[in-house]
């Protein structure tokens, strides 16, 4: 049996040469583990990708137009967790488990509490910790179904040179023997979910203000009012947690709380209504945008906004409800650099037609007809516009017009409850009731789409993600919220081609359960992780 097992390791190790350029199973079954991959492999270690948000993996060389398809491709296996979970899988290559060797590493954090390290290649679960505390539980009503059970809802971030090994910062949401409710920033070993620096910390935090849920000039968080729906961002340093509510009920109002990576200490507080009510962050699970001079972009949603502004055309109370901002995070503070809000923003926060719907998107920089570089964002909510400002000067508010960049009126067939991708000059959006469309950019300007998917998403559309080998090989990847849920495949230059979706095998031989709401998978190394109610889909060369 030894040497079987030698003759065997022999010929895995030809089987790994020979696939360098495809993925090759060498006879076993689709659950083998394989030999882990070298170093330069992607990794997926924040919410869709980057700190712009744009969804795209530019280092993918397994997957390709010519092999995603039904013959080639398919479902591979599917994990289980304990309950359901919202938050996108993060992946880190090549990681040395204690006692167990070396795998790539899929991370998985549920509505339980819970956070999992599985083998992103065969489904092992490598490590789970709980982060309950004694006596308590993950289990809470809100009074509204948007989520159910609350533990942990956002996608956590991974900052691989921080602690000894690498760590995940997460936040959960937990309720005590006493009915008290909990919120807290955790931070995990990578290979171990060992609590790290003296975690969890609580989550704690007031402002100066007189709206939602103040006392004495200050406003109050409350930690069984909010909800921490959107990603979370790694900045310099230092880890940012995104607040809203459950389901708009009040009182509330929108936080940005920031913590330092290595000791969980709170550094910068704002918040976004600390005179008004509303103003929250969720972005349907997006987290915030960053661009590398330490600026913050979020989308805030239905709240008051101050139509009387100050001297430097800021609301004069300093409520920034349904806006486009920017915050700079100099000197250790945060505060509103620059904004945009629409000038029906009162309006459509009256008829829940908020731009936080969705979430924000930075460009690259682009260069215009007259050779300027240009700095840009985009963003959509409700509203079926698409609102592409410029970072140097967003356009404020002005009652008469929105004085801004770029505005794109009805471009989308229905409501955004997503993020766009983008690749190679291409900004993708998937509206509810809409297709997927192709919106290419020529001289720092959005044009009509060139192409779209021929499937409508229904609610909540599609958040798409890219793989490409740099410009090459591009695929559009979405997932769609059925029972059962499907997952979709384009060519990304021409999304009239669709290369392959889950139902296209004979015998319901890839389907993968139920869906749920703003399903954003990952793609890496040759596999496409997909949430749904009850695990993690694992697809990829068959």
């Amino acid at each position: 049996m030894r040497y079987i097992k030698q003759l065997y390791a022999a010929f895995s190790l030809v089987c790994l040469f020979i696939g360098a350029l495809y993925l090759v199973s060498c006879g076993g079954s689709a659950n083998l583990v394989t030999t882990p991959p070298a170093p330069t492999i992607a990794s997926v270690t924040t919410w869709h990708n980057d700190n712009a948000r744009t969804g795209q993996n530019l280092n993918e060389t397994i997957l390709t137009p010519a092999n995603v398809n039904p013959s080639s491709f398919g479902l591979l296996f599917s994990i289980p967790t304990d309950t359901v979970f919202h938050a996108q899988p993060l992946y880190l290559p090549n990681l040395t488990i204690p006692g167990q060797g070396t795998h790539n590493v899929l991370f998985v954090v549920t509505e339980g509490d819970t956070a999992f390290g599985f083998d992103a290649d065969s489904g092992q679960q490598l490590w789970k910790t709980s982060t309950l505390g004694g006596g308590e539980s993950y289990d809470y009503d809100p009074g509204c179904p948007a989520i159910g059970d609350l533990g942990i809802t956002s996608t956590p971030v991974i900052d691989i040179k921080a602690g000894p090994n690498g760590t995940i910062y997460l936040v959960t949401m937990s309720k005590d023997a006493s009915g008290n409710h909990h919120q807290r920033l955790h931070a995990l070993d990578v290979t171990s979910g060992v609590e790290e620096f003296g975690g969890p910390k609580e989550i704690q935090a007031s402002y100066p203000g007189v709206g939602d849920n103040s006392s004495d000039g200050n406003v109050i968080f409350n930690p069984g009012q909010q909800l921490e729906r959107a990603g979370l961002l790694l900045l310099n340093g230092v880890v940012y947690t995104s607040w809203g509510s459950h389901c708009d009920i009040r009182p509330y109002t929108g936080w940005l709380i920031g913590y330092d990576e290595n000791t969980l200490t709170q550094t910068m507080v704002f918040n976004f209504a600390p005179n008004g009510n509303g103003g929250s962050l969720w972005n349907s699970g997006a987290a915030p945008a960053a661009d590398a001079n330490g600026n913050i972009y979020v989308l805030s949603a239905n709240g008051v906004f101050d139509t009387t502004l100050n001297a430097q055309g800021f609301p004069s109370e300093s409520d920034f409800g349904n806006a486009f901002l920017k915050l700079t995070t100099a000197n250790q503070q945060l505060a509103v650099a620059d904004y945009f809000e629409m000038m029906n923003g009162e309006s459509e926060t009256a008829a829940d037609m908020d731009l936080g719907s969705g979430g924000a998107m930075l460009l690259p920089d682009l260069t215009d007809s007259i050779g300027n570089t240009r700095h840009l964002a985009v963003g959509a909510g409700k509203d079926s516009n698409i609102y592409v400002v410029d970072r140097d000067s967003m356009g404020k508010f002005n009652p008469n017009a929105n004085n801004i960049y770029q505005e794109l009126q009805g471009v989308l067939g229905g409501a955004v409850f997503s993020t766009p991708a983008y690749f190679n000059n291409t900004l993708y959006y998937g509206a509810v009731k809409d297709t997927i469309k192709a919106f290419p950019i020529s001289n720092a300007q959005l044009s009509t789409p060139t192409s779209q998917s021929p499937t409508i998403f229904t609610y909540p559309g599609a958040t798409p993600s890219i793989s490409a080998n740099g410009t090459s090989n591009a695929i559009l990847w979405a997932a769609e919220n059925f029972s059962p849920a499907i997952l979709r495949a384009y060519d990304a230059t021409n999304l009239s081609h669709e290369l392959y979706n889950s139902n296209m095998a004979s015998g319901g031989r890839d389907h993968f359960g139920t869906g749920m709401g703003f399903m954003s998978v990952t793609v890496v190394n040759g596999k496409v992780y997909v949430p749904t109610l009850t695990g993690i889909a694992v697809f990829g060369l068959r």
